[in-house]
């Protein structure tokens, strides 16, 4: 049984277990304040220009958005995301536990653009409502689909103009910037948004996500609401080595490749057999729609997700390629669809 269900089911990579062991009986500082969580944060602002920006390491996440999200806004201000977002499907209701509405817009590829932002504006309008303060994105998106540079310049825009905070998701940014749709930098980011993170859990790290966060009266006593969420590692060098690591002979990004890679196959393979898909999606998530009875036959060799029910003879499913995935898997697994297994 081989799976295709996440890009999280391996460890880490070889390289990052190696830094980790090396360094395992060195003495050193805690709660981030070790010399490699110190390194990797400043390897991390040179990568981004050397701007001036406020960088902290989470173990996930999920954490990463409720402590941020909860520290950025007033009780009676709230988040805008897609109906895909992570934060309204996938976090168990993580932000309206710390007391903040996320308010939903349906979209057609899980992007947001100023319009959806708009129309939210406009219908949440007086005191007897909650106040629409904070846009959360992702890159990638939940379904696979990459902001362009001129999107995120748009909605960047419209965010100042109406005084909202910009948040984007990057659990997969890695994949994002390796997509052969993507036009946009590391370096872009801390123009564009006021706060965002880089993945590092689903891009070979065991754990670990690098909040950056922008706007500068974003950054003050954030360190309280970390340790008061029990996001302060008492052993935060465990993140820090692994951010160091990745981060150096840009394996971070070769990593990311390999996925998009995987998925790339997948998808040719897929669309040679004649097959269709629920969304285009130029990441390492590909959503094909198979005939029921093909996705129930592939389920005896490998995991993955059934997306959507599209009709009653066929089903969308979530396809996703990791840094260790296999040729090998990816081959057996087009030659099953090709030949209806």
């Amino acid at each position: 049984m081989y799976s295709f269900k996440n890009d999280y089911s391996e460890g880490a990579h070889p390289r990052i277990l190696n830094a980790l062991a090396e360094s395992n009986l060195e003495q050193e500082e805690g709660y981030g304040e070790d010399r490699y969580s110190q390194e990797a944060i400043e390897q991390l602002k040179e990568r981004m220009g050397g701007t001036d920006v406020a960088i902290h390491l989470f173990s996930g996440g999920t954490q990463a958005n409720l402590t941020a999200l909860s520290a950025f806004l007033r009780p009676h201000e709230a988040a805008i995301t897609a109906s895909t977002g992570h934060i309204f499907v996938h976090e168990t209701g993580a932000i309206e536990a710390t007391g903040h509405k996320v308010i939903v817009v349906d979209t057609n590829d899980g992007k947001l653009t100023p319009a959806h932002i708009q129309g939210v504006l406009e219908t949440h309008n007086d005191e007897h409502m909650v106040k629409p303060r904070l846009v959360y994105i992702s890159n990638t998106t939940e379904i696979g689909s990459v902001y362009r540079k001129k999107e995120l310049e748009q909605l960047s825009h419209f965010c100042k103009e109406h005084h909202l905070i910009l948040y984007m998701d990057g659990a997969r940014l890695g994949s994002a910037l390796c997509s052969a749709e993507n036009d946009l930098e590391l370096s872009d980011f801390p123009q564009l948004a006021d706060a965002f993170y880089i993945g590092g859990t689903k891009n070979g790290a065991l754990i670990g996500e690098a909040l950056v966060i922008c706007r500068d009266s974003l950054k003050e006593d954030f360190r309280f609401h970390m340790k008061q969420k029990g996001a302060l590692l008492a052993k935060g060098r465990l993140i820090g080595i692994q951010f160091l690591e990745l981060f150096r002979n840009n394996l971070y990004f070769d990593l990311a490749r390999h996925a998009n890679q995987m998925a790339d196959r997948l998808r040719e393979g897929i669309g040679q057999a004649g097959f269709a898909f629920l969304s285009h999606s130029p990441s390492n998530q590909i959503f094909p729609i198979l005939p029921n009875v093909l996705i129930t036959a592939l389920q005896r060799k490998y995991s993955f997700y059934v997306w959507d029910k599209i009709d009653t003879e066929r089903s969308a499913i979530r396809l996703v390629t990791s840094w260790a995935t296999k040729e090998e898997a990816v081959a057996a697994f087009i030659e099953d669809v090709q030949k209806g297994c």
